[in-house]
């Protein structure tokens, strides 16, 4: 009777180590569960709806766009639109939809289910849809909008007509925000997508659910019209803020991956033998915003004192280990259009107190320094970053206490103009200098990703331009002209263009770190 227990016992325990084991790990078992650690959870996962990386994330793996970026560039390839075609005037856009491909709901996916989501946006305002507004220059009966028209010529054949050229119509398109919805989910869920977008995409991988600073669970969709995609059963999008923390998990095995490495951190993943570092191409920006509708930041030489007065080669130093280079410009080297040319603004703290004292503030001023709560690729610790401009700051005579929030709440806040100066950055969407540019710094996009609310008419008509003219020597030329205008008028103090690090397990394969920091993981397989 006790051989029998005990055999029992043994048998039970076994079984329930092998439920565990399958449940639980990634590369050894036949279920293929990637968990992927991050520095912090999504806003919402309405695509067209959020602005940050964090949602995009995620949403880039349930949804799918009608053109798509190359592996690790931005490229353009096809998406759900496999071939496309472009008039002589750069004015009609035509689409040939891949055939057969269906939402995660069963629907269809056809041209007027492109229709329904480009009216969708269309028709909204910058409170909903921000990328809208800034890519397509506003909504329908605005002066400025792009699109005229999207017209279903037939079930699989879309046809784009604009108002005027847009150079980066394609790159835009390819942009997370522009993603296609199924129509019927949007009916059904309403304001819930962004909580909880069920069977709402035609991508590799379907939302299961959703514990807020937890965990974002994914799972295969079975039914995905590229044959033989995705190689993983479940994505886990596991949220763990502190970067230490972040790398302990994927050291001891809770984690399979984990972006926002630390520089400094490299070295001790190499030395794991079960570990590898992957490397993010640079294609970013961090900067201090100064909002320019408060005092005294309205004064573009209390704008250019903060310029002088930071010691941005410390920082980079400091916090970046080497994987940065010093920012003197909005946009990151890669970019065409980059204005190498232009002087940086050199640390001298003496040349900033002079400034200062021109502007009427001998003695400097107080003043809020918002800090980013979560570590993002172009800021890896935006507190100890914040702490080092706080001393630079206080050498010129400026008193600036630092303040933070919540991740949603410090966009939304930044973005309504409430903070004095704020820790931000931006990687870049489309590879373009109009996506960085326009989108960043133009007085069309105050309120939405222009945070600083600078305005300047000149910069604007040349911005415009830039859109239009479809010679890219020549959006070259417009671009550096326009950089001379921001640089003059700093609005913001550009600090760093990062290469962001993530870390691994050994077993991953095909994980292509990309630009824009939007991953695919269709691809990604354990070995």
């Amino acid at each position: 009777m006790r051989k029998s227990y005990a055999l029992l016992l043994v048998l039970l325990l076994t079984v329930s180590t092998v439920l565990f084991g399958c449940g639980q790990s990634s590369g050894g078992s036949d279920s293929k569960t990637l968990i992927f650690g991050r520095g912090g959870d999504s806003v919402a996962l309405d695509p067209a709806a959020v602005t940050d990386g964090e949602s995009f994330k995620v949403t880039k793996n349930i949804f799918e766009t009608l053109v798509d970026f190359g592996q690790q560039d931005t490229t353009i390839h096809p998406g759900l639109a496999k071939e496309w075609d472009v008039s002589s005037d750069g004015l009609t856009y035509t689409f040939t939809l891949q055939e057969g491909v269906k939402f995660q709901d069963g629907t269809d996916f056809n041209a007027d289910a492109v229709v329904t989501n480009f009216e969708r946006w269309a028709n909204g305002s910058k409170d909903e849809f921000y990328y809208y507004a800034s890519m397509f220059g506003g909504f329908k009966g605005d002066e400025g909008h792009v699109i005229q028209e999207v017209k279903a010529v037939d079930e699989t054949t879309v046809e784009f007509t604009l108002k005027r050229p847009q150079a980066p119509f394609l790159k835009n398109l390819a942009m997370s925000p522009f993603a296609i919805v199924s129509p019927k989910a949007l009916d059904e869920l309403g304001d819930k997508l962004g909580e909880a977008p069920t069977d709402a995409g035609t991508g590799p991988f379907k939302f299961v659910e959703w514990k807020r600073n937890d965990k974002i669970v994914l799972e295969k969709n079975e039914d995905y019209w590229n044959e033989g995609y995705p190689k993983l059963d479940q994505v886990i999008f596991k949220s763990i803020p502190e970067n230490s923390a972040r790398l302990n998990a994927l050291i001891s095995g809770e984690i399979d991956l984990a972006d926002g490495i630390n520089p400094s951190d490299a070295a001790k993943v190499e030395a794991e033998e079960g570990l590898q570092i992957f490397e993010r191409p640079s294609m970013n920006v961090g900067y201090l915003g100064l909002t320019t509708t408060r005092e005294p930041f309205d004064d573009p030489k209390v704008r250019q004192a903060l310029n002088y007065a930071i010691d941005r080669q410390a920082i980079v130093d400091a916090f970046f280990e080497g994987k940065a280079e010093v920012a003197k410009n909005p946009i990151p080297p890669v970019i065409g259009g980059y204005n190498d040319s232009i002087e940086a603004y050199e640390y001298n703290p003496e040349k900033a107190k002079e400034l200062l004292a021109e502007a009427g503030h001998p003695d400097g001023f107080e003043m809020d320094l918002w800090a980013m709560p979560v570590p993002r690729p172009y800021m890896p610790d935006g507190q100890k970053v914040a702490e080092a401009i706080q001393s630079n700051l206080a050498d010129v005579g400026i008193k600036a206490e630092i303040v933070t929030y919540e991740w949603a709440t410090y966009l939304e806040k930044a973005r309504n103009g409430e903070a004095d100066a704020f820790l931000l950055g931006w990687t870049g969407d489309n590879g373009d200098a109009d996506n960085f540019l326009y989108v960043l710094l133009d007085k069309d996009n105050i309120g939405s990703n222009n945070y600083t609310y600078y305005s300047n008419d000149e910069l604007h008509d040349i911005l415009i331009e830039a859109q239009t003219e479809i010679d890219e020597e020549k959006r070259k030329e417009l671009y550096m002209q326009a950089q001379e205008i921001i640089h003059e008028d700093a609005p913001w103090v550009p600090l760093a263009h990062s290469t962001p690090l993530l870390a691994g397990k050994k077993d991953i394969v095909n994980f292509y770190p990309h630009p824009t920091g939007s991953d695919k993981l269709g691809e990604t397989d354990f070995q």
